[in-house]
C-alpha cells in the first residue's frame, strides 16, 4: 500500500510539474504532491529523499505564492496571451 501511495504522488508530481505554466494552481498542486512524496520518503525510511522532497515542496509553495501575488497586479490578455497591467 505504501508503494502505491509513493507511485501515485510521484506521478502526480510529474503531471503537475508539466502543467505548471498553465496556472499557478498547478504549481500549488505540485507543491502538495512534493509534500506527499516527502511523506512517502519518511514513511518508507528513506529520510534523505524525504528531506529533498520537503525542500522542493517549500520552494514550490513559495513559487506559487509569488505567482499568485503577481497575478493580483497583472492580468493576462486572453486574445494574445500577453501580460498587461490592470488599472
Amino acid at each position: 500500500m505504501l508503494t502505491l501511495f509513493g507511485a501515485s504522488v510521484v506521478t502526480l508530481m510529474m503531471i503537475f510539474y508539466a502543467m505548471e505554466t498553465r496556472s499557478p494552481w498547478f504549481t500549488f498542486c505540485f507543491a502538495g504532491a512534493c509534500i506527499g512524496s516527502a511523506t512517502y520518503g519518511f514513511l518508507a525510511g528513506t529520510w534523505p529523499f524525504g528531506v529533498v522532497e520537503s525542500v522542493w515542496g517549500v520552494v514550490a509553495f513559495r513559487k506559487w505564492h509569488v505567482r499568485r501575488s503577481r497575478e493580483g497586479r497583472f492580468g493576462e490578455d486572453g486574445a494574445n496571451g500577453r501580460i498587461q497591467e490592470r488599472n
